[in-house]
């Protein structure tokens, strides 16, 4: 696809160079040429030079050079395509194509999408400034420091709590209201707005155009999507929008930082503390189509986001990202129950300390688990190690795996060489070995290796276990919060009273090597015997032959190395037989 040269040239024609780069940069009129700080590379004398008669830009301190279409080009990161349409607009120039018909009705599809959402964002947006019926919403987002200029500045909207309102009166035909997501065809055949009673943040693409909206209903309301976003369209693709980013673009080549949030208040609230280099996702996660539109403005990006959420799943993607972009993920720590758009008013300083601190994505991670609990005894500390142990080996390179060994071995207090070593291996679930502090062979024993198995192998064990199995009362108490969380140690070791959590503590650092099903099947057994001496008086016929049953499924479990049918029969009748007491005790 090409632009008819005739277009072109009447567009550059039509252009004066300093007029165009002075929406980037401040010039003043030296001679005959415009001077200022070069927008390419950071100088405190001005060195940049712009000519009109000539319609040429030229550093003499970077050797940057042009004309208007190659500085839109740069300063905006686009295509030559995308600038001259950009500059085209601007100076209302109508530019032709040389691909024929369905070229050009391809874009002039687009272009009227663009325009339906522009005509749509000043509609919603002058409803905000001034229908009563947007009285709530202006003072919410009075309330959340958004009125006024700043409502302005973001072109800010509000959205009736009428069917129709918007599609009738913006004149656009309903077939691009359709398209461009902005209204839909209701049951009853009439074309009814997509977006009601809500307020509105207009998401623009980078370049500027109108995309697409996301909206908020007011605190209170009865509606349980807290959240609506645009759907898809011809125009806009979640995963390769960023909200925001039209504006951030030049704050963020100037510090070769971006700084990525959760929400759209997020991104006006670090706008709002002078900190222009922040963008949003458009609710989806942060995605590799995104990153590689950001590595086009900046090496560094910041999450000002709970990274935790993004745990796990997510350390593998973004590890990769940074090797295959060259780009550097961190994380934004912020002061507990606050978030960017509350400390932007609250505390401003806090807002820029939290993103100038901000910690390596790993880094983050670790110091998440060290001090996720006191060190008050060895068990702890090798329990911590190991926690700390398993999220760096996520990571796909060695020596990086071994530097932060190095440190989670100084926090708690273990000598180095072994977690390094366990980094260098790499190991995905490394062990950091610790013996129980009671001794193999103790009552307590069986129980012990159970839970501990319960907690390191829930999967393969969990299927197999009740409470009935379990007759040692702290070893009691430590499986039913282990059940109740599922097997997440940390959530666990909160709902433990502190004897459970004690034992706990112990059988998730416990460096056990057995059967989980053979040790599941011993627990059952022993519970099945002890049954069994208690009903040595039963004369019930139908109990009899359960007894008889018991016995026998016992007897499988015991002799033969195939006895989960056996197992599974107990465990039902165990359940049964607990049912039965319990009834017995409530009747």
């Amino acid at each position: 696809m090409a632009i008819v040269d005739e277009d072109l040239e009447l567009l550059r024609a039509s252009l004066v160079l300093s007029d165009v780069v002075q929406q980037y940069v401040a010039l003043r009129r030296v001679g005959r040429n415009w001077v200022g700080l070069c927008p390419f590379h950071a100088e405190r004398t001005g060195s940049f030079n712009v000519r009109d008669e000539t319609g040429r830009y030229k550093c003499f301190g970077c050797g940057a050079g042009g004309d208007a279409f190659k500085f839109v080009q740069e300063i905006e990161h686009v295509d030559f395509v995308a600038a001259v349409e950009s500059l085209a607009a601007k100076a209302n120039v109508q530019l032709r194509y040389t691909t024929g018909e369905v070229g050009d009705r391809q874009r002039q599809k687009r272009r009227q999408l663009i325009e339906s959402m522009g005509k749509a964002v000043e509609w919603y947006h002058q409803r905000l400034l001034e229908s009563p019926d947007a009285r709530g919403a202006r003072d919410y987002l009075r309330r959340r420091g958004l009125a006024g200029d700043v409502a302005r500045t973001f072109k800010l909207g509000w959205a009736p709590d009428d069917w129709d309102a918007m599609s009738k009166d913006i004149g656009v035909p309903s077939e691009l209201l359709r398209d461009v997501g902005l209204a839909f065809t209701n049951k009853a055949g009439r074309v009814q707005d997509s977006f009601r009673a809500r307020v509105l943040f207009p998401i623009y693409g980078e370049n500027g155009d109108p995309v697409a909206f996301g909206g908020r209903v007011l605190p209170g309301s009865s509606d349980p999507a807290k959240y609506k976003n645009s759907s898809e369209t011809a125009i806009y693709a979640k995963s390769k929008t960023l909200y925001g980013l039209n504006w951030a673009k030049a704050d963020i080549v100037a510090a070769d930082q971006v700084i990525v949030c959760e929400g759209y208040t997020d991104v006006i609230g670090f706008h709002r503390a002078g900190i222009k280099r922040a963008v949003a996702t458009c609710g989806t996660a942060l995605t590799e189509d995104h990153v590689r539109l950001l590595k086009r403005y900046a090496t560094q990006v910041v999450l000002a986001f709970d990274a935790d959420a993004a745990g796990q799943g997510a350390a593998q993607r973004f590890y990769e990202w940074e090797e295959r972009y060259q780009v550097s993920v961190g994380v934004a720590q912020f002061p507990k129950d606050q978030d960017p758009g509350d400390l932007s008013i609250n505390d401003p300083d806090a807002l820029r300390q939290a993103v100038d601190q901000a910690l390596p994505f790993l880094g983050f991670r670790v110091n998440r688990v060290l001090n996720s609990r006191k060190l008050r005894s060895p068990e702890d500390r090798a329990q911590v190690a190991g926690q700390a142990m398993a999220v760096i080996n996520e990571h796909p390179n060695r020596e990086v795996r071994k530097l932060y060994a190095g440190q989670v071995a100084s926090h708690v207090a273990i000598p180095p060489g072994d977690l390094v070593a366990l980094a260098d291996r790499g190991a995905k679930s490394p062990v950091v070995r610790v013996t129980p502090l009671r001794k193999i062979g103790s009552p307590e024993n069986a129980e012990f290796v159970a839970i501990a198995m319960l907690l390191q192998r829930w999967d393969d064990i969990a299927p197999w276990l009740m409470e009935e199995l379990f007759v040692d009362e702290v070893a009691r108490r430590a499986f039913l919060a282990v059940a109740d969380s599922a097997g997440a140690v940390e959530a666990a070791l909160d709902l433990a009273d502190p004897e459970a959590r004690e034992f706990l503590e112990r059988a998730a650092v416990a460096d056990v090597e057995a059967d989980p099903v053979l040790e599941a099947r011993n627990l059952i057994a022993a519970a099945t015997r002890r049954r069994l001496a208690t009903l040595v008086t039963v004369t019930d016929p139908e109990a009899v032959r359960a007894i008889r049953d018991a016995r026998l499924a016992l007897e499988e479990i015991e002799q033969t190395d195939a006895g989960d049918a056996g197992a599974e029969a107990l465990l039902g009748w165990l359940q049964a037989a607990s049912e039965g007491s319990s009834e017995q005790a409530h009747g």
